[in-house]
């Protein structure tokens, strides 16, 4: 049996404390370890987040996972790490993927980069986008 995309991505965000466009100054400013997983096509058209490490979304569990002899970070499990992407779908699926390899804290950015562009973030750098 199969489950559609969408129970796919309500089953992700079950265990997700999403965070909202207006919490993710505090998060940084808590120790919040911001990702975007976005293509680099998105961030050349769109813009970069400032503050945030990029990690493309195909190799993010190994550059993550604590377990991983590839990663970027050591992390624990302590460590809150949210993800951004285009539009909020793909990262909350990621963040999910992450929880599972070990980093419970992980979760997303309600939106993504497009909920940040619609409230004018002042976080968004558009000094290499095109």
């Amino acid at each position: 049996m199969h489950v559609s995309i969408d129970d796919l991505l309500a089953s992700a965000r079950f265990g997700l404390a999403r965070v909202e466009v207006g919490e993710l100054n505090n998060e940084m400013a808590a120790g919040a370890l911001v990702i975007d997983i976005r293509p680099l096509e998105q961030r050349q058209r769109d813009g970069s987040l400032t503050g945030a490490l990029v990690i493309d979304r195909n190799v993010l569990e190994w550059r993550l996972a604590p377990s991983s002899q590839s990663r970027l970070v050591d992390l624990d499990r302590e460590q809150r790490v949210i993800l951004v992407c285009n539009e909020g779908y793909g990262s909350s699926l990621a963040a999910a993927s992450l929880q599972e390899l070990g980093l419970p804290l992980a979760t997303d950015l309600v939106g993504g980069f497009q909920a940040l562009i619609a409230q004018s973030h002042p976080m968004i750098s558009t000094e290499h986008a095109s």
